[in-house]
Order: C-alpha cells, then sequence, then structure tokens
C-alpha cells in the first residue's frame, strides 16, 4: 500500500511484480549495478554536515527532482520552496508504486535518469538498500528525528548500523470494520479474539448462508503479511548483505494458517480476490460483515460502500493474547534520498521537511487523507477527535492511533518481496481459495521461497 487512502491497484501487494518490476536479480549482480556506490561521492559521505553547509546549501539556487505518485503533493511541496526559495523542486510521477520503482531501477542501471527524491513503501526499501542506492540520512540530522515518529516507523527505515534510510510519511495499522447492523441483527458481540471471531464466523454464516463474517482474499500477500506482523512473526530477518532467514513455515506461521485454513475448508469466510467488481458489490450488499483492513481502510470503504453508511463501525483486530495487544501494519510509504544525487543536502532537508514540518505533515492528513506516522499529529485534538458519520459518529481516528501503538517494532521485509507474495498467492493464497491444507501449503512456500533465495546468491537459514 502506497497511500494510505489509496487506489485498488496501490492497495494490493501481491499484484504481481513488485520486486520482479523492480529488477530482481542476483545478488551478485544487483551489487555491480548499483550506480555511483564507490564511495567517492559526497552524498555516500557518513560524515556529519555542519550547519554552516547547511545553510549554505540551502541558499544556493538548486533544482531537484521528486519522484511520486501522490495525488497534489504540490501543496505540501510549496510550503517547503516558501522556506527555501533558492531551492527549485521539480515533481514528477513516474508511476504508482511498483511502475515507478521500475522506471527507478533502470536509471540507477544505467547510471543516469534517477530522481533526487523519491517516494518508496516501507516494504520496498530492503529491495534498494541492498543495492546500496538509497543515502544514509544520519549526517543531515536525520537522527534527530527518530522520537518524531511513532516507535515503530523508525524500525522500518532504519539500518541494522543505526542507518536511517527514509523518512516516514504515512502508516497502516491494521483494524477490524464491521457491519454494526449485522452484528445487532444476529446477536454477534464484537470479537475481542481470534476464537471469539471464529465462533462468531460459524454462528453468522449458520444463520444466512448469504452472509461471511469476513473475507480473507486469496490474492492478497499484504493482508496475510500484517496478520503474520500482528501474530508475532519473523517471517524475514536479514544479516548483513548476503544472509537472511526465512521462516514463513514456524509455529507462529502455523498457527495463523491453521486456523484460517481451517475456516476456509468450513466455508464460513470468504475468499474471493479483493478490490474486484465482486468483492465491492459484496461490500456494499452486506455479504461480508467485517473487513481487516488497514488504517487507510476507513476513507477508502467510505468511498466505494456509499450505500452502507452509518452502519458500520470501526474496532480493533481480534487478539491472540487479549492480555497483549498488538496489531501489524498494512501500507504506507516514505521519502527517501537516491545516493546518487548531486545535492545531498538540500535533498535530505526536502526530505524531513516534507515529513516532519507541522503544516506539511498535518496536510497529508487533511488533503490526502494519509494516517499519519508523527506522534505530534496522532495526538492532536483536530484529528483524533474527528467524528464520523459514516461511522455512526465514532472517533475513528482515535481507534486507530491507539491501535498503531501496539504495532510490533521489529517487523522486516526481505529484498525480494514481489518472489515471496507471489510464491504466497500460488502456494497458501490458492490453498485458501480451493479449500485445501494451508499449513501444507505453508510447507511449499518456504520451500520455494528458500530455493529462490539461494538462486539469488544468499546464504538462507530457518527459523
Amino acid at each position: 500500500m502506497s497511500r494510505s487512502f489509496a487506489t485498488p491497484s496501490s492497495a494490493a501487494l501481491s499484484r504481481r511484480g513488485f520486486l520482479a518490476a523492480t529488477g530482481a536479480l542476483t545478488l551478485a549482480t544487483t551489487l555491480a549495478a548499483c550506480g555511483g556506490s564507490d564511495g567517492t561521492s559526497g552524498a555516500a559521505s557518513a560524515k556529519p554536515v555542519s550547519q554552516a553547509d547547511i545553510d549554505k546549501a540551502m541558499k544556493t539556487p538548486t533544482e531537484l527532482t521528486f519522484w511520486t505518485w501522490v495525488p497534489n503533493i504540490d501543496k505540501e511541496v510549496a510550503l517547503f520552496q516558501a522556506k527555501y526559495p533558492a531551492v527549485k523542486v521539480k515533481v514528477v510521477n513516474a508511476g504508482q508504486g511498483t511502475p515507478q520503482y521500475t522506471k527507478l531501477r533502470t536509471a540507477l542501471k544505467a547510471g543516469s535518469g534517477a530522481p533526487d527524491m523519491v517516494q518508496i513503501e516501507y516494504q520496498a526499501i530492503p529491495t534498494f538498500t541492498i543495492t546500496e542506492s538509497l543515502l544514509d540520512l544520519r549526517p543531515y540530522g536525520a537522527s534527530a528525528l527518530k522520537s518524531t515518529f511513532v516507535d515503530w516507523t523508525w524500525g522500518q527505515v532504519s539500518g541494522s548500523n543505526g542507518e536511517v534510510w527514509a523518512i516516514p510519511q504515512d502508516t497502516g495499522p491494521l483494524g477490524m470494520l464491521y457491519r454494526k447492523d449485522i452484528f445487532d441483527k444476529h446477536g454477534i458481540e464484537v470479537p475481542t479474539t481470534w476464537d471469539e471471531f471464529a465462533a462468531a464466523s460459524r454462528k453468522l454464516h449458520k444463520a444466512d448462508p448469504d452472509v461471511y463474517l469476513t473475507n480473507l482474499a486469496a490474492n492478497q500477500a499484504a493482508a496475510w503479511h500484517g496478520l503474520l506482523w500482528q501474530a508475532g512473526a519473523q517471517p524475514y530477518a536479514m544479516s548483513g548483505k548476503s544472509d537472511i532467514t526465512v521462516s514463513v513455515d514456524d509455529a507462529v506461521s502455523r498457527k495463523l494458517g491453521a486456523y484460517w485454513g481451517n475456516l476456509a475448508k468450513e466455508g464460513v469466510i470468504g475468499v474471493e480476490p479483493d478490490f474486484t467488481d465482486s468483492w465491492y458489490a459484496g461490500l456494499n450488499q452486506g455479504k461480508y460483515a467485517t473487513w481487516l483492513t488497514a488504517a487507510w481502510g476507513p476513507v477508502f470503504l467510505s468511498g466505494s460502500a456509499k450505500a452502507t453508511a452509518g452502519k458500520w463501525r470501526a474496532a480493533p483486530l481480534p487478539q491472540w493474547d487479549a492480555a497483549k495487544p498488538s496489531s501489524g501494519n498494512w501500507g504506507g510509504s516514505t521519502t527517501a534520498v537516491i545516493r546518487s544525487t548531486k545535492n545531498p543536502i538540500a535533498a535530505a532537508m526536502f526530505a524531513q521537511f516534507l515529513n516532519t514540518d507541522p503544516a506539511s505533515a498535518k496536510m497529508f492528513a487533511t488533503e490526502q487523507f494519509f494516517f499519519p506516522a508523527t506522534k505530534a499529529l496522532l495526538t492532536d485534538a483536530s484529528f483524533v477527535d474527528q467524528e464520523s458519520p459514516f461511522y455512526g459518529g465514532q472517533k475513528v481516528n482515535q481507534l486507530f492511533a491507539d491501535i498503531s501503538t501496539t504495532v510490533n517494532p521489529s517487523f522486516q521485509w526481505p529484498p525480494f518481496l514481489d518472489q515471496a507474495a507471489t510464491d504466497w498467492t500460488e502456494t497458501v493464497g490458492k490453498s485458501l481459495a480451493d479449500k485445501t491444507d494451508t499449513v501444507r501449503a505453508l510447507g511449499t512456500w518456504q520451500s520455494r521461497l528458500t530455493s529462490y533465495a539461494k538462486t539469488q546468491g544468499f546464504t538462507v537459514h530457518t527459523g
């Protein structure tokens, strides 16, 4: 998910070509292909930049190029240019998510044509750090911004040696949207545990075979990763540039596989592909009584299921351990600086200003309806106290702000996420769709992913 309230195409992590589009290469080829990474440019220096150098750079006539798919972001950019009139920022929409990454990889390999700054999703960061394509922002004061953001987001943009690869912009902590009218009709209490959720799934479908408590899309690897995240799984763990632990078939994953696989086999949940005409119709017509989604979901749903206004409410995800509330994340993006930029100071200052300046950060929440990454906005009464008519006057922003504090900060992504998503869809996702053995499918996913990583030059360990 590239934007908190994105179009359906950007919401689907599992729609082919996350990293295939960015040019999945062998490890050796990938490292050799990263132009400008020989450490000779000023951009590659880890030496702290002085305030005098920053002041000089920001008063020097400069043109930066920023690749982003965010609509109307010129409004935020204008705030930066008003503060630093010598620096002009050219905004370019090079595609949303995958298409942009394709062009970026091509430009990096060619050694020309890459932007100075780029919009990049959290899960795509390892794809570009492994090729040494992103600028470490520590020398430009980025480390001091850590306390500005929700703790777990900083873990998503940080390297193993403390590098700061990007500045968080928006997030997607997971919660549950539910149809209060359907719950009331069938005497269903809002489930607070996954056991209660399973019982409610069976009760509801038995009472009305045309209605399912939820739909777990068999094409949506992003949602599965979010549920893994909530459950405390650590499916991927990089150590250096060439060692990775792949654990998509461990005890936590099997618990998740058994849970959802059994509900799918029983036929008490839906498993149809999401963001399709049929899926939209299901949300509008009461086929699904809940949607397990991210913080961008409430606004997205209010525009996609207008006929159901007033019938929905929001709640946290059901829990595996009610005494230890936890959530995962689905979506969100950042601003990164490309290492080959000729203007690293101005580019780094732009990335930081765009996402930390109070007016700019708030504009993302009010203009693009992004779900914030900054602690200030998540405690801002003008944001969290908004009452949503679509959700019966509920303060949905406050709910998701609270959920955001429960997201596990240690979740990592692999540098070959496209392959992970493709293999998931063809194994675990297929088992859900076909109502076969999902736990066994996890083993196949693990095997396929391990083999792929080895062919790419990684040393693979299993958890």
